[in-house]
């Protein structure tokens, strides 16, 4: 059975991409949750993991890490990992590619924290410029194959990887057109993302790290974790 390494729910975007999409697509895994600790989470991730990150995926004596890298292992064994129709399946590695590599803004200034609810300080010009392009991107792939998902009915890769911005635009409330409106509300009313965001609110870890960029981005209106 393939092993996952994640870290945590609420801070951990990243861990989240190859996660939602197996349990998504019912391909059966251990989950392995480390925590992030104070300082450099170098040496602990490398127990595991090469590049002292995560996601990283184990199958027996392979090791599989970088989530885009951990996808694409995947689609080599589960031909529901991308889409079957070859002009979708094209559209999705591009947008998906889209996602790993840029909108650094956006992830900088809208840390994910599941558990938070918070009025960012501004919105600033090259924020605005990538909560456009993903809102221009969703309405596209939903114009060109269907919908409800952004490659057709079916949850595919593409997905997964803007999983993770379904709860940021949750958190600080970015969204401004309806099609985006309802694939984020597509995404967060999946049983898989209801258990993630859940078992989010209850970690028992808080890293400083983390919280101080939730604080830093402006006033948090509300916290529904389960602890303090």
């Amino acid at each position: 059975m393939y092993k996952l390494y994640i870290a945590n729910k609420n801070y951990s975007s990243w861990s989240l991409r190859p996660w939602v999409l197996m349990k998504e697509l019912s391909i059966e895994f251990e989950e392995k949750l480390i925590p992030f600790i104070e300082g450099s989470n170098w040496e602990p991730f490398r127990d595991f993991c090469p590049s002292g990150t995560v996601p990283c995926l184990q199958d027996n004596a392979l090791t599989v890490w970088d989530s885009m890298g951990i996808v694409e292992y995947l689609a080599e064994s589960h031909t529901s990992v991308w889409p079957e129709e070859l002009r979708a399946r094209t559209w999705a590695r591009c947008a998906a590619a889209e996602m790993h590599s840029g909108f650094s803004t956006l992830r900088n200034e809208c840390p994910m924290n599941c558990g938070l609810r918070i009025r960012l300080n501004e919105i600033t010009t090259a924020l605005q410029h990538d909560i456009d392009r993903i809102e221009e991107l969703w309405q596209q792939g939903i114009d060109q194959f269907g919908g409800p998902f952004l490659a057709g009915k079916n949850f595919t890769a593409v997905d997964a990887f803007f999983a993770p911005v379904a709860f940021r635009m949750q958190t600080y409330d970015l969204l401004q057109s309806e099609t985006a409106k309802d694939y984020v509300q597509t995404l967060l009313s999946l049983e898989s993302i209801k258990s993630w965001q859940g078992e989010a609110l209850v970690e028992p870890w808080f890293e400083e790290a983390h919280e101080q960029e939730a604080k830093d981005s402006g006033e948090i209106l509300k916290d529904y974790r389960n602890i303090k």
